[in-house]
């Protein structure tokens, strides 16, 4: 696939794979993309997952026709973009390797050669000429590893943003692009919004009109679409109006309060509620909503004197990946000892700007009367 003029696209598609990093379901595969510069000199950027080394290296081979590699650009260390850097520099040995000096410490810790030799190390404005083409490097680092560089073509406005504005799915997946780049983002990339959001101000300075992300699609249309969701991401914004529900029920009684609130949320004009059962919901998704809609509830049963287990990881994932920036409320459902609310609460007590929609409501086994009057005043607060 041509990018743009002499830009080539020989990146593969994983539709074997299950789960991302061990932990993220990908029902539509994943992509790992790599790219090749043809110009006086010939820039290869970035490599592939090991397990498709074969078949990256014959369409390498193809696009070169003939010619020799001069550089091997690595923007990225994880072993998903660099797994094929030793075979690529023991195939093409006139080759130099170009990376951060982050990275070309780390090739030593991934490789039993030693390739530093061969490296050239780059730096933030750093380039390399190619010819008619610049290569001119931006450090981005903790986007989402410390030695990450993204490289920006000026001649040809194309930016190798490695793995920023990437998504799950394979190339050929017909899914919705912000819904996996979303999942993606919060999953892999979301502790770090004050990283992408310094990326962001370098890359206002650009004009960009091809991202060649290191997962999913090329993005060549729209651009300023996928700037301004990838700004709302880093900044915490909301990116949608709307009420989520995330809770746990063991008898369902706490379901019960839920499916109230949920009812008396779009009696009062709420448009949007998103009721998620964290038990039977993916992790991935229920995370990637929490940081899309701008009020949250959390609803869950107390258990061993805490929180009941997939409350407890969902909180600790948001927590890990800095949720700010958003109107909470809280339902605890417990027989004896509620703690519900408190664990939650405690959970949550290093995330900044978090406004509470008061009071916490308690319920002790099964709804009152009571209850479903502070419910549907919640409901009423919420869609304020």
């Amino acid at each position: 696939m041509e990018i743009s003029k002499n830009i080539h696209y020989i990146g593969v598609n994983d539709r074997k794979i299950d789960l991302f990093e061990g932990m993220y379901k990908v029902p539509n595969g994943i992509a790992y993309n790599s790219y090749v510069i043809l110009d006086e000199k010939v820039a290869v950027m970035d490599t592939v997952d090991c397990a498709f080394q074969d078949e990256w290296l014959a369409k390498l081979q193809s696009v070169l026709t003939g010619r020799q590699p001069d550089y091997l650009v690595v923007q990225h260390m994880e072993p998903d973009h660099s797994a094929c850097v030793a075979a690529f520099m023991e195939k093409y040995p006139a080759a130099k390797l170009v990376a951060s000096s982050r990275a070309i410490a780390m090739i030593r810790n991934y490789f039993s050669k030693d390739l530093a030799a061969r490296a050239i190390a780059v730096a933030d404005g750093d380039t390399l000429s190619l010819g008619e083409e610049v290569l001119s490097f931006i450090s981005a680092p903790m986007v989402h590893w410390p030695e990450v560089i993204m490289t920006y073509l000026p001649k040809a406005k194309v930016l190798f943003s490695a793995d920023a504005f990437g998504k799950f799915g394979a190339t050929d997946a017909r899914d919705d692009w912000a819904c996996e780049a979303r999942r993606y983002y919060f999953g892999i990339v979301g502790k770090y919004g004050v990283q992408v959001q310094a990326v962001l101000k370098k890359l206002s300075a650009l004009q960009v009109d091809v991202i060649c992300p290191l997962h999913g699609p090329v993005l060549k249309e729209n651009l300023p679409y996928y700037l301004n969701l990838y700004n709302i991401w880093s900044s915490y914004g909301v990116e949608s109006d709307g009420v989520m529900i995330a809770y746990t029920s063991v008898y369902g009684n706490t379901k019960k309060a839920v499916e109230l609130l949920s009812s008396e949320l779009i009696k009062n004009g709420c448009e949007k509620v998103v009721v998620i059962d964290l038990a039977r919901y993916d992790r991935s998704e229920a995370v990637e909503d929490a940081f899309r809609y701008g009020k949250i509830v959390f609803a869950s049963t107390t258990y061993n004197g805490g929180l009941f287990p997939f409350m407890r990881e969902f909180l600790c994932d948001l927590a890990e990946r800095n949720f700010q920036n958003r109107t909470v409320a809280y339902i605890e459902n417990g027989s004896w000892a509620p703690m519900a609310a408190k664990k939650m609460q405690d959970m949550l007590s290093g995330c900044k700007n978090l406004a509470v929609c008061a009071p916490t409501i308690q319920i002790v086994s099964a709804m009152t009367g009571e209850n479903i009057m502070q419910i549907k005043d919640l409901a009423k607060e919420l869609c304020k």
